[in-house]
């Protein structure tokens, strides 16, 4: 199997509500895992498609820790923020929180279990959202989610 192949993220939906996304790492559950909690990290991977930067990341790594990122394009111009709650956090294996997108309003809670598993030598990440209704995942999946998450994986790749 090819590098690229072995790295290509898949985003499926399942039922009316949710979206399945899946990809591989060549690097450890571990080195996964700290790069989806350690804010200094995450601040360097999601980003987006080019032009985006992250200048707020709270990630509080424990459960009932808060979550806010905040990015703004690169020429300054008006951005968004996600705010959020963990939930539930499985040493270097599992996290489970909830997140809401401000445009400016708050979208319904999209709750999320990402599980990272080790797969040969390197990482199978499957991210499962569980959103409250056909037509909120509908406008996800029409923001532009899909190339955004995309972007930000092969950073993160380029990082671990």
């Amino acid at each position: 199997m090819s590098k690229s192949t072995l790295n290509k993220m898949t985003l499926e939906t399942e039922g009316e509500t949710h979206v399945i996304v899946t990809r591989r790492f060549a690097a450890s559950p571990e080195a996964v895992y700290r790069a989806h909690t350690d804010p200094k990290l995450i601040q360097q991977w999601l980003l987006g498609p080019e032009g985006w930067v992250m200048p707020v990341c709270i990630y509080e790594g424990r459960p009932g820790g808060k979550i806010r990122y905040e990015w703004t394009k690169v020429d300054g111009s008006k951005g968004f923020f996600i705010t959020g709650e963990i939930l539930e956090m499985g040493p270097e294996h599992r996290i489970v929180h909830v997140e809401r997108m401000h445009i400016p309003d708050p979208t319904p809670d999209n709750q999320v279990e990402t599980r990272f598993d080790k797969d040969g030598a390197g990482t199978l990440m499957t991210m499962r959202m569980t959103l409250p209704d056909v037509q909120t995942r509908a406008m996800m999946l029409a923001s532009g989610m899909e190339r955004g998450m995309e972007a930000s994986y092969v950073r993160l790749e380029g990082m671990i």
